[in-house]
């Protein structure tokens, strides 16, 4: 039997469903890798792997909570072997930018003996409306462990249209396309830009990173995401990704979403009303 599906783990993630609305757009078949879809997906279940890998030719490999945790690299390894040998031709990465753990698991991909492409993002714009920074937002006050440092956040809708052209045309195997927005903002930019944008203020305030890991530890965030989100505060915004890249207009030909654009559309769509 022909391998036709196009397998998108994460596939109810900031980029994963975008990805699956476009192939889905292009009359193209679509499989969900969630532990919510059937078959179901799940990292820690590589028994389950075989079932959801049958008759796929392509995956968009979102790696859940992050490319940087521990195991990550095993993992990787694992699934893209089996993915090889199932028939799959073609695997895009979607990887984080500046984190050295990721590079590897990028290498991992490279040596897949298949075609391959990654797509290396950091801060999605989308952080802001799509999770639980939202309520604070509202509130009127966003409180992070980060102080001015800029980050050129990235819409992941351009994110997800940079892996749609590389699951479904020709001439991005072999690309590491990194993206980015087209300039650089700190968070207290930021959260004034969504403040003019909703038409109402929204404050910044930088917070200690132990206070932060000790509200998200009174919250009850699992330990393993309280360490997670140290290292990318921490490390990851750093300013390390205090610069611009070509990876969409690379991509795509044209330039990236700005973060003013992203901000007046969601407003206006009502997310932060």
């Amino acid at each position: 039997m022909t391998n036709t599906l196009t397998l998108v783990l994460g596939g109810t993630g900031k980029t994963g469903h975008r990805v699956a609305q476009g192939l889905r757009a292009r009359g193209l078949g679509v499989r969900i890798g969630s532990r919510a879809a059937v078959p179901a997906f799940d990292w820690e279940a590589q028994g389950g792997w075989p079932a959801v890998l049958e008759g796929v030719a392509a995956v968009y490999i979102a790696y859940h909570p992050d490319l940087a945790v521990p195991g990550a690299p095993a993992a990787i390894q694992a699934f893209t072997d089996l993915a090889v040998r199932s028939g799959v031709r073609r695997l895009v990465l979607l990887s984080g930018r500046g984190e050295p753990q990721a590079r590897r698991c990028e290498d991992i991909v490279r040596r897949a003996g298949t075609d391959w492409t990654v797509v290396r993002a950091s801060w999605f714009c989308q952080n802001f409306s799509e999770g639980y920074l939202v309520e604070p937002i509202r509130a009127g006050l966003l409180a992070l462990p980060v102080g001015p440092v800029g980050e050129p956040f990235v819409d992941a809708r351009d994110v997800a249209e940079v892996a749609l052209a590389a699951l479904t045309e020709h001439g991005h195997a072999g690309q590491a396309y990194e993206v980015t927005g087209p300039r650089l903002w700190t968070f207290a930019e930021a959260a004034a830009e969504i403040g003019r944008a909703a038409g109402r203020r929204v404050g910044f305030v930088q917070l200690p990173m132990d206070d932060y890991a000790a509200a998200l530890q009174a919250a009850d965030l699992p330990p393993d995401e309280v360490a997670l989100i140290r290292y990318l505060f921490t490390e990851v915004l750093d300013g390390r990704n205090a610069s611009i890249a070509d990876g969409v207009q690379k991509a795509l030909g044209r330039p990236p979403t700005g973060f003013a654009d992203y901000a007046r559309e969601t407003a206006a769509a009502g997310v932060w009303g």
